[in-house]
């Protein structure tokens, strides 16, 4: 187990997944790691409310609240009232938010396309199924704990 821990950590510091401002290099604007994230939530779930994206990155509502307060002064996301229940605010991008969102796309599917091309198509395919599986064994022993991130300190 050692091994897989050391080789998740030495992962996590090349992919860049530690930088504090991830997306200068690729899009110029001076975006969080964390507002990266609040971004390709509230783009995968498509208009989903202030809670739900919080939820799903693991956040509390005031600390989420604060980071998209951030967003919506840079103009990347709009916050609406949902027209069925009116205390829930709902979150959407703006123009530049997916305009952003397309920069910081490329600028990964190019990392990703240059870690691949050191390998084959059969080690890249391994690769992908490999992370599914650990993304679904994620998912299941954080449900077992009822926590959706399950390796940090409290």
């Amino acid at each position: 187990m050692e091994d897989v821990r050391e080789n998740l950590q030495v992962f996590v510091r090349r992919f860049g997944l530690l930088n504090a401002s991830c997306c200068e290099s690729c899009c110029g604007e001076v975006i969080s790691l964390v507002q990266s994230h609040i971004l390709f939530e509230i783009r995968r779930l498509g208009n989903p409310s202030m809670q739900k994206v919080a939820e799903e990155l693991g956040m509390d509502l005031t600390t989420f609240s604060r980071q998209a307060k951030g967003l919506q002064d840079k103009k990347l996301i709009r916050r609406s009232i949902s027209p069925a229940d009116r205390r829930v605010n709902l979150l959407s991008l703006t123009e530049e938010g997916c305009r952003i969102m397309q920069q910081i796309d490329r600028y990964l599917e190019d990392r990703i396309k240059r870690i691949f091309s050191f390998m084959t198509p059969f080690e890249q395919e391994a690769v992908s199924r490999s992370l599914w599986l650990l993304k679904e064994a994620l998912i299941k022993a954080g449900m077992e704990v009822g926590e959706k991130n399950i390796a940090y300190c409290k």
